[in-house]
């Protein structure tokens, strides 16, 4: 599925366990793919499980997902 240009929307990803100050500017056309990217660059040590904090630039929107790194399922943070 491709998206044109103009769907891309600038998101603030960062690990829940981590400083906001250290998140990375990813342009993706959703929330979860926005996660997505960012779970694809990040290697976590020891955990099977990580929160990913995404902010929508623009709104200020945000979404919180935990993600099981062995399974892949993802589920809202509680």
């Amino acid at each position: 599925m491709t998206k044109a240009a103009g769907d891309m929307r600038q998101f603030s990803v960062y690990a829940r366990h981590v400083d906001s100050h250290h998140a990375r500017l990813l342009q993706e056309a959703s929330f979860e793919a926005a996660a997505v990217a960012y779970l694809e660059d990040f290697h976590p040590v020891g955990d099977n499980e990580i929160s990913v904090i995404v902010r929508e630039v623009l709104t200020g929107h945000q979404h919180c997902f935990r993600v099981d790194l062995e399974s892949g399922e993802t589920a809202p943070c509680a």
